[in-house]
């Protein structure tokens, strides 16, 4: 069963930095994606940051210049550096990855599970 782990939230006053991770479990034929989204408090989830296999990446507009994605294809991790963060940047941060099991396998979609980012205003 493919899982999706996500590290590095937490509590960081206005400006700090934050360095998020999402590792995927074994068994993963390929990757094709992977991204980052958040979701608010009373709000719908929204696309922070995506990158493809080929390291192409993909930002919204709120986050570009002050935040990173990257990641690791021979270890199936992500991350996700935040720099300048904002108190409009707390929400919970949940890792997406679209990616095959096998080589016969139509990718699929999976979450982690949500970590926390606090930044208080």
């Amino acid at each position: 069963q493919v899982q999706l782990v996500e590290s590095g939230g937490g509590l960081v006053q206005p400006g700090g930095s934050l360095r998020l991770s999402c590792a995927a479990s074994a068994n993963i034929f390929s990757i094709t994606s992977m991204g980052w989204y958040r979701q608010a408090p009373g709000k719908q989830r929204e696309l922070v940051a995506t990158i493809t296999s080929a390291g192409s990446t993909n930002y919204a507009d709120s986050v570009k210049g002050r935040f990173t994605i990257s990641r690791d294809n021979a270890k199936n991790t992500m991350y996700l550096q935040m720099n300048s963060l904002k108190p409009e940047d707390t929400a919970v941060y949940y890792c997406n990855a679209v990616l095959t099991t096998t080589w016969t396998a139509p990718p699929s979609d999976y979450w982690g599970q949500g970590t926390q980012v606090t930044v208080p205003s």
